[in-house]
């Protein structure tokens, strides 16, 4: 794969400019040719906070997850004295993943050649070698990776230097804390998955932006009420606030709502975190590239109990049988028209009162991209104007 260069980052971002109300979109060749993945592996998805699971799968002493972040194989375990520790799935006697889907074990043991590891990664017992006297399991241990409780979940870094989440975005952790302070004590009802023919770039250029939704989501708009809706961007997240509609709508009964707010949050570069109208609920939307023009999205859903309500039953069904198809119809048109001639970059549209009607959550993402592009380069990072 012919590496990235500063001449390509300089290409791909000809047009950005740091004010909204001037900028271009990124140009359409980082969105097809396939160097732009690889780069985005490295610069953006081993460097950056990412979600794994809400903290019920990891409560209780011994339980474990297994992910694959950046392409990485990573385990996830709380050990006996409820620390959580991630290593690398990988036992260091000849590579093999120790760990496969999620549970509980009282240690690590390799399905290879049954090396065993305790709950915080030490080596303790190694068949056969631990008679040789050149061997000392002391000295082994599986190769450690950030690990942090954020919001009712956690997520992992594969940036040993990355500075922690609740630093790098701690206005974030009080906006779910005020928003969704149930959200620690819900529990998994359900997860959808989709796969969609377009680059993930595009994916989440479409969910940064309503700027869409009176056209495309006509159902959503009768929900929310579009008059309150409201965009922010912060440092590495943004948000979008509305209050729900106050009559009766064709998407699901929320007569009896405790939750009144529309609330979501966009944790870069991937994560997206939501909460409708409702009974207690949480939502996140995980947004993974497959492939240059293969985007996989996960869906979980999380309630006050396993069993939906009826509304429930119907809000789900509406983002699966309804809203998600739109979507993917939207990003599918938008990865085929940016494959032609006929595209290269779009106008940025932009409205200073912060309402839906914008698209500056877009352009706050691209500058994001941009700059861990020019870092990927080895370059620091200036302003970026036309």
């Amino acid at each position: 794969m012919t590496p990235v260069t500063m001449d390509d980052v300089r290409s791909i971002s000809a047009g950005f400019h740091t004010d909204p109300a001037l900028s271009m979109s990124l140009r359409s060749e980082a969105y097809v040719d396939p160097k732009w993945l690889d780069a985005e592996r490295r610069a953006v998805f081993a460097s950056t906070w990412q979600w794994i699971c809400h903290v019920e799968k990891l409560r209780s002493p011994g339980s474990y997850t297994a992910a694959t972040v950046a392409g990485m194989p990573i385990a996830v375990v709380r050990d006996r004295a409820g620390t959580l520790h991630a290593f690398y799935n990988v036992c260091k006697h000849r590579a093999h993943e120790l760990l496969s889907g999620s549970g509980t074990t009282r240690n690590i043991v390799c399905p290879y050649h049954a090396w065993t590891y305790d709950l915080s990664g030490d080596l303790r017992a190694a068949r056969r070698a631990d008679a040789m006297e050149t061997f000392d399991k002391s000295e082994i241990c599986l190769d450690q990776v950030q690990v942090e409780e954020f919001g009712g979940f956690v997520y992992v870094n594969l940036d040993p230097a990355a500075a922690p989440l609740a630093e790098q975005a701690p206005d974030l952790a009080a906006e779910i804390a005020h928003w969704a302070p149930d959200v620690a004590e819900l529990t998994h009802a359900k997860r959808l998955t989709f796969e969609l023919r377009s680059n993930w770039k595009n994916v989440v250029d479409n969910f940064l932006e309503c700027y869409h939704c009176h056209i495309a989501h006509k159902e959503f708009v009768d929900l929310v009420d579009m008059s309150t809706y409201e965009v922010k961007t912060h440092g590495i997240w943004s948000s979008h606030f509305g209050a729900a509609g106050k009559r009766a709508n064709s998407v699901y009964d929320v007569s009896g709502a405790t939750v009144n707010q529309h609330a979501v949050w966009w944790l870069w570069p991937n994560t997206c975190l939501l909460r409708y109208p409702g009974r207690g609920n949480f939502m996140v939307l995980q947004i993974l590239p497959a492939g240059p023009e293969l985007t996989r999205e996960t869906w979980d859903f999380y309630f006050e109990t396993p069993e939906l309500t009826d509304a429930e039953v119907q809000s789900v069904k509406y983002i699966d049988d309804v809203l998600q198809q739109q979507d993917i119809a939207l990003v599918e048109s938008v990865q085929r028209g940016m494959r032609t001639p006929a595209f290269d970059q779009g106008r940025i549209v932009y409205d200073p009162s912060g309402s839906g009607l914008s698209e500056h959550g877009v352009h706050h993402f691209h500058g994001l991209l941009i700059d861990a592009y020019r870092k990927l380069v080895g370059t620091s990072c200036p302003s970026l104007s036309s």
